[in-house]
């Protein structure tokens, strides 16, 4: 199977109508790969929270309808990251989109876990509250997004459901690539599942992005990895890994059922 991560440069000197045309083009120049996945929030950037409810669309908007001809025309499957979602309640969600190869949208999934603690994107958006999988014809994706990575029992969740790979769009801080590259790895070691991590370039509302988009074997090996810039990250990877880890080393099959915390 092969992957290609478009670590994208969000610049604020370009406006997001030209961004959208440009990774339109960018999704379409990987005719022939299996998947394609942009980072969290490419949109606006992750950390421009001003920006959130101007920019914020439907899931029949035109982010949604340009990323759904570009899979169509490039003939992927397409994780095109997530957008602001204005939800007919009037919520804002941050909402990842993935789309088949013929344009349809496959699955929509509102992160679970927002970050800010009591500012940004933690007050200014709702949370989802369902753990969405998709089956490609080589293997069950995971989604989740970004601040999802620092909750193992998400992945968890996940794996139950029959995950094989996880697909984790990101916006993630320079300042914390330590634990990107951590967490990602222990994503994978933990659920013996390939880990496709797809963060942004350049800087955020002054907040410099991490960069090093990153693949990850069910053994926790680093498969491929970008570097600081924006940057098209091609893998090639075999799915059927994560049936033959599982079975070899079956940890999977000694969770203990039913843990509850002490009392007292």
């Amino acid at each position: 199977m092969h992957a290609s991560l478009l670590q994208i440069d969000v610049k604020a000197t370009e406006s997001v109508d030209s961004r959208r045309q440009r990774v339109a083009t960018l999704v379409r120049e990987q005719a022939g790969v299996d998947l394609v996945v942009l980072p969290e929030l490419w949109t606006t950037g992750a950390f421009a929270y001003e920006s959130f409810a101007a920019e914020a669309e439907t899931l029949q908007g035109p982010t949604a309808e340009a990323m759904a001809k570009a899979a169509s025309d490039a003939g992927v499957w397409l994780h095109a990251g997530s957008v602001p979602e204005h939800a007919p309640d009037g919520t804002l969600y941050n909402t990842s989109l993935v789309f088949s190869p013929s344009g349809d949208l496959a699955a929509a999934y509102r992160k679970i876990h927002r970050f800010g603690f009591d500012k940004g994107e933690a007050v200014l958006m709702g949370a989802g509250g369902e753990l969405v999988t998709v089956r490609l014809p080589e293997t069950t994706v995971g989604v989740a997004t970004c601040y999802d990575l620092r909750f193992p029992e998400l992945f968890r969740g996940l794996v139950d459901a029959g995950a094989e790979t996880f697909v984790v769009p990101a916006g993630w801080p320079e300042r914390r690539r330590a634990h990107w590259t951590l967490l990602a790895r222990a994503r994978a070691v933990e659920n013996q599942a390939f880990v496709l991590a797809c963060g942004t370039a350049g800087t955020h509302a002054d907040v410099p992005q991490a960069g090093h988009s990153i693949v990850v074997d069910p053994w926790g090996e680093v498969l491929a990895e970008a570097g600081p810039g924006e940057e098209v990250l091609t893998v090639e990877f075999d799915p059927g890994k994560v049936a033959t880890t599982r079975e070899q080393f079956p940890v999977l099959k000694d969770r203990a059922p039913g843990l509850t915390p002490p009392r007292g």
